[in-house]
C-alpha cells in the first residue's frame, strides 16, 4: 500500500512506498527502515500562494535496499508539480514491479527516468523537472541525476564522499575552476539549467557506487537548499549528531536566508525538499541485484 505524507510526522516502520508530492505547505516525514533512518522536509517558499512544485520519495525495497528521490519542478506552478510528481510516481511504479530482479535496479531506475521523460513531454504544459536518485544497496551509494538539485554523500568528520556537478553553466564553471563556489551563488546565470526532464536531449548522469560508513549521511535537496546555503553550511550541520535535528535546522537555516534578513547572505526564496538518510549496521548487509 502506498501513502502520502501529510502534515504529521509518521515514523514508518514498514516497507510501503512514501511519496511526498508537496501537498501541505510544510511537511516533515521521519521513517525507520532496514536500510537506516531517513528524515524529509518539504517547505512551500515564502509568500507563494501556490503549490509546491518539489516532490520526494522513499521507496524501501524487498531485499531490505533502499531509493530515494527528490524532484524539482520547473515550468510554472501547475506544469512543474504535474512533472515532478509525474516523475516521483512513474519511480515507485517501475521499482515495485514484481520484475525487478531480473531487470535489475540500475536498469529498472533508467528506464522510470526515460518514461517520466516521455510523460512528461506528452503532458503539452511546458513542463519539466529535476531529478536526483540515490540508489543504496550493500552499504554501496550511487547517484543518478538530471538537472540542478543536489546530492551529496558526507562523512561523519565533514569529509565529502560523494558531490555531483549540477547540469548548468554554473555547476560547470564551478567544476572547471572558473568559479568558486561562493560566486556561483550570486551568479547572473545561477537560474539556468541545462539538462532536465521535459525534454528530447534529456540525459542521465549516472555515479560511480561509494562505499558507506554506518555514521555517513547522505543528502538529496531541491536547489532551494543550495541557493541559500554554502556547501561548507551544509555539511557542518549534517555531518554528525541527530538526524532529525540536522533536517530542522537545514530548513529553518535556509527559510531564514530566504526571508533576506541578512543582505551579506544569500538569499533566493524558493520551494525546499531535503532528504537526509544515515546508514544502520543491519542496513549494510542488504544484498540487491544489480
Amino acid at each position: 500500500m502506498t501513502k502520502s505524507a501529510s502534515k504529521s510526522r509518521p515514523r514508518s516502520q514498514l516497507a510501503d512506498p512514501v511519496l511526498y508530492l508537496g501537498e501541505p505547505k510544510e511537511l516533515t516525514g521521519e521513517h525507520e527502515l532496514p536500510a537506516g533512518t531517513v528524515e524529509v522536509r518539504s517547505l512551500r517558499a515564502p509568500d507563494k500562494a501556490t503549490s509546491n512544485e518539489d516532490a520526494a520519495a522513499v521507496i524501501p525495497l524487498a531485499d531490505g535496499g533502499l531509493v530515494l528521490a527528490v524532484a524539482d519542478g520547473v515550468g510554472g506552478a501547475r506544469a512543474g508539480r504535474e512533472a515532478s510528481n509525474t516523475a516521483m510516481k512513474i519511480l515507485r511504479d517501475r521499482l515495485l514491479d514484481p520484475g525487478v530482479a531480473e531487470r535489475g535496479l540500475r536498469a529498472t531506475i533508467l528506464d522510470a527516468v526515460e518514461e517520466a521523460n516521455a510523460e512528461v513531454m506528452a503532458l503539452n504544459l511546458g513542463a519539466a523537472t529535476t531529478l536526483v536518485v540515490a540508489e543504496i544497496c550493500e552499504g554501496e551509494l550511487r547517484s543518478y541525476h538530471i538537472g540542478d538539485s543536489e546530492i551529496l554523500g558526507v562523512g561523519q568528520r565533514g569529509r565529502i564522499k560523494l558531490q555531483i556537478t549540477p547540469h548548468s553553466p554554473t555547476g560547470f564553471a564551478v567544476e572547471a575552476g572558473i568559479l568558486d563556489a561562493d560566486e556561483a551563488l550570486t551568479h547572473a546565470e545561477r537560474h539556468i539549467i541545462s539538462n532536465v526532464i521535459g525534454a528530447e536531449d534529456m540525459r542521465i548522469e549516472v555515479g560511480t557506487a561509494i562505499r558507506l560508513a554506518v555514521r555517513d549521511t547522505v543528502l538529496l535537496a531541491s536547489d532551494g537548499l543550495v541557493d541559500n546555503l554554502r556547501p561548507a553550511e551544509i555539511v557542518d550541520v549534517i555531518r554528525a549528531g541527530p538526524l532529525a535535528a540536522a533536517a530542522d535546522t537545514l530548513i529553518q537555516l535556509a527559510h531564514k536566508r530566504m526571508m533576506g534578513v541578512d543582505s551579506r547572505q544569500p538569499s533566493k526564496p524558493d520551494d525546499l525538499t531535503i532528504v537526509l538518510y544515515r546508514p544502520s549496521q543491519a542496513g549494510k548487509q542488504s544484498r540487491s541485484s544489480r
